[in-house]
């Protein structure tokens, strides 16, 4: 699917609906995975999750299971976990874990014995001979899958003619490869199975409309006004700024904008996002906040406390040698706070963090799925903390409070949209433009559910 050019944008500025089908029906759920999930590209783990040679990991989209391995220090290779023989797994993912791995020099069918190497040859069959010399190195070998890379992630694609990762990601890449994503690891990452439809939880986290509303908490900081724009496949959101600030105000690293001192303000809102949402910020950049009251004298304008406060942070930062990329404000304000790969993937980016998620089927049940959340940061290349997923079920306890109260809107907009007396989504088109997009590509990979301008 081309994705250099939106010919839908002028419908996508104006009032739409659509059919609550792409969230409750199960025949529209069976239909995504060839029509969807066998058709685009997908994230399916991290670079630094096989660092060496023979090391693996696993990942599950509806029917499909795929191994990614390492097969060279700058080489990863993708085969459908499925011995070509009679199609038993190659890799089982253990009871309770999100995805398998591992290291291994060859895999071995623990069916009959079918041997394969890294790359994926057949190497031994048991009593070979009795297929009559017709087997051939053809059918005996895995199945490949289309793997690529960028931003420190693994992408993987099933369909054999499918364009590349490149051209699928544009624009993606052009606005965020200047962060240098790929430097950033995890902090944390949790992981769990949600009731509600996958779209469902994406979409509760792809606008800031609802930040007023879900965590009022936030609004003593100031308004969290945002926009939402359309980029053919993919959307970002970010944030409105006044005129006399620094375009970092309609990114993630932002000061407080309220009437009161920016200086304290500030600090506030960064200890209150550190110890309640444990997202989107860092414990460098929360120190540097609690100093501003006495770095800064009282009646600093809000554009001074913000440019204060990034440099402190960033050379505090060095010091311990982690150093962020040199990002000119105007493209850090131009990409906003994150960005929607469509079709389930959320990049919440920073120079120096992001908050990251994705969601998947359970299944073919619509009113479940595979929620995930990782929170990435950069650290000194001596101080990385090992992680691992987690499985969390939707608490706070689990999760942290923020994200709790996101969740608590999951379930109840899944049951909601069952009702009958609702008549469809209803996107606000300027701040949840981002949703309208999903649903506007949606329609053209599942010829089904297209957007209708709603008239007066």
């Amino acid at each position: 699917m081309n994705n250099n050019s939106n010919p839908d944008l002028e419908m996508l500025s104006v009032p739409i609906s659509y059919s609550v089908d792409a969230y409750i029906s199960e025949d529209y759920a069976r239909a995504e995975r060839d029509k969807l999930w066998r058709k685009v590209w997908l994230q399916a783990g991290r670079e630094e999750d096989i660092p060496h040679v023979g090391d693996f990991i696993t990942f599950e989209i509806k029917d499909d299971s795929v191994i990614l391995l390492r097969t060279a220090a700058d080489q990863i290779s993708a085969y459908h976990n499925a011995c070509p023989h009679r199609g038993r797994k190659l890799i089982d993912v253990p009871a309770g874990a999100r995805n398998a791995k591992g290291h291994r020099k060859q895999f071995v069918c623990g069916f009959h014995g079918w041997r394969f190497d890294k790359d994926g040859n057949n190497t031994h069959i048991p009593h070979v001979e009795d297929w009559q010399g017709v087997l051939t190195p053809e059918c005996t070998s895995l199945s490949k899958v289309n793997v690529g890379t960028w931003g420190g992630w693994i992408w993987i694609n099933l369909d054999p003619d499918c364009d590349s990762l490149e051209s699928f990601l544009d624009p993606v890449p052009d606005m965020l490869t200047p962060f240098e994503l790929q430097n950033m690891r995890y902090r944390w990452r949790k992981w769990g199975v949600f009731n509600c439809n996958w779209k469902v939880a994406m979409e509760a986290f792809n606008e800031t409309y609802h930040v007023q509303t879900t965590h009022p908490e936030f609004n003593q900081y100031g308004a969290f006004r945002g926009w939402a724009k359309s980029h053919g496949l993919h959307s970002n959101i970010g944030y409105e700024r006044p005129k006399d600030m620094d375009a970092n105000q309609a990114a993630k690293l932002r000061i407080s904008d309220s009437a009161a001192d920016p200086r304290i303000a500030t600090a506030e809102m960064q200890n209150y996002t550190w110890t309640k949402a444990n997202t989107n910020t860092t414990e460098t950049l929360v120190k540097a906040a609690n100093r501003l009251v006495d770095e800064l004298p009282e009646g600093t304008p809000g554009d001074k406390v913000l440019q204060h406060w990034l440099a402190s942070a960033r050379a505090d930062d060095a010091a311990r040698g982690v150093i962020w990329p040199s990002v000119d404000p105007e493209h850090v304000g131009k990409s906003g706070t994150a960005w929607q790969v469509f079709p389930n993937f959320q990049i919440g980016h920073a120079v120096n963090n992001m908050l990251c998620y994705s969601a998947r089927p359970y299944g073919d049940d619509p009113n479940k799925c595979i929620f995930e959340a990782a929170v990435y940061e950069l650290f000194p290349k001596d101080g990385v903390p090992e992680t691992e997923w987690e499985f969390c079920p939707p608490t706070e306890e689990a999760w942290c409070y923020v994200l709790s109260q996101d969740f608590s809107n999951m379930e109840a907009v899944q049951q909601g949209m069952k009702s009958a007396g609702f008549r469809g989504p209803q996107p606000n088109p300027y701040m949840e433009r981002s949703t309208a997009n999903l649903h506007n590509n949606l329609a053209k990979y599942m010829g089904t559910g297209k957007p209708q301008i709603i008239k007066k």
